[in-house]
């Protein structure tokens, strides 16, 4: 999966305005979940995937067809990193009647790699 964005704000804001597909979207939770795809072995290696992602999802979910993945995902974002896009990005969320699941699991992606990032000292300003 080298074809995916740089992780940063400009793709969190991309995800966010859906300017991003989901599948890439689907593809920068794995990799950061430490999902890998082995092209010689035809399969997902997992050795690096958290444990309790490990045991519930060997093959890594689809956030965007997958409800209980995705509030996986919301589960394991830290309490002090839940209100991240609000608080670092300024993100003021979707407008009533404008925002469905789809985006609501944007949102949560989003919120997560953004979490990512604090957890690992990458540069999010």
């Amino acid at each position: 999966m080298t074809d995916l964005p740089l992780l940063n704000t400009d793709t969190l804001w991309a995800i966010l305005n859906e300017t991003i597909d989901d599948v890439t979207v689907n593809k920068l939770v794995w990799h950061y979940l430490g999902y890998r795809y082995n092209e010689t072995q035809k399969k997902w290696d997992i050795s690096e995937v958290i444990g309790e992602w490990q045991n519930d999802y060997p093959e890594p979910p689809d956030f965007f067809d997958s409800r209980p993945a995705a509030m996986k995902l919301t589960r394991s974002i830290p309490q002090e990193n839940k209100q991240s896009l609000k608080e670092k990005l300024g993100f003021k969320g979707y407008k009533i009647g404008e925002f469905g699941p789809r985006q609501t699991r944007r949102a949560t992606a989003a919120n997560w790699l953004l979490s990512y990032m604090q957890i690992h000292g990458i540069k999010y300003e």
